[in-house]
């Protein structure tokens, strides 16, 4: 059976979280990281997604980002299916996330990054995807307008690389397993996966996504009851 699903967000430690979940014996993804099912491939028929989780000898995960810009009415479908199911969601900086998909960007178009100029960078941040995938607030709006938010495990980009032995067995413990990382793990948990390419955020660039993205920081803060404050403070940074 499908015993958890990871919701994202993208670009936020999702391939680490996957690589790092993989190393215990008990857990498995019998679809691969990311199976994409609720967001790409509904006309399969939910036989097709529950058989890739037939095998109940481990504890099977979907780590798939694009979930978590998932309309309420598909949520409500997997509720019907999953009505109890744990969900880990880690978000990071959307001013960060959004210069990161960004550079992905920039690759995917097979371009090189002094090819892409500020205004392409600006249209790519502007995008309905970009933008929906870095309000988190509103995506978890969605989510919590069907499932109770005990049912979410939210972490923050900086703290799962600055403790990543400590996060990593909390989500242990959030999908319903003990313990596993000791400081034995601490240098291979502690290193990047599948991290893009280091290039500086323009400062004008930074500027924009200061403005699109302050109301939605200040949002996810009154959402949680966090203060999220210090990632408006950000500064141009390679990563």
């Amino acid at each position: 059976m499908l015993n958890f699903i990871c919701i994202g967000a993208q670009k936020s430690g999702t391939t680490w979280l996957h690589a790092t979940l993989s190393r215990h014996p008990s857990i498995a993804f019998p679809g691969g990281k990311e199976v994409h099912y609720w967001d790409a491939h509904l006309a399969k028929g939910i036989s097709w997604y529950k058989e890739l989780f037939l095998d109940d000898s481990h504890c099977n995960g979907d780590i798939t980002p694009a979930y978590a810009i998932l309309p309420v009415d598909v949520i409500r479908q997997m509720h019907a299916n999953f009505p109890s199911i744990p969900f880990i969601y880690l978000v990071r900086n959307p001013i960060e996330r959004a210069w990161s998909a960004a550079r992905m960007a920039v690759l995917r178009a097979e371009m090189s990054y002094p090819e892409a100029s500020d205004q392409w960078f600006i249209d790519h941040f502007r995008s309905a995807s970009s933008l929906s995938r870095g309000d988190y607030a509103k995506c978890l709006e969605n989510w919590f307008s069907v499932y109770p938010r005990e049912r979410f495990l939210i972490a923050r980009y900086e703290d799962v690389f600055r403790e990543p032995i400590i996060f990593a067995n909390k989500a242990l413990r959030h999908i319903g397993l003990g313990a596993f990382f000791t400081e034995a793990d601490q240098d291979v948990l502690a290193e990047p996966v599948f991290e893009g390419p280091g290039y500086a955020l323009r400062p004008a660039l930074l500027e924009v996504l200061l403005d699109l993205y302050a109301d939605r920081i200040d949002a996810l803060s009154n959402l949680l009851g966090e203060d999220f404050s210090a990632w408006k403070e950000i500064q141009p940074c390679p990563r």
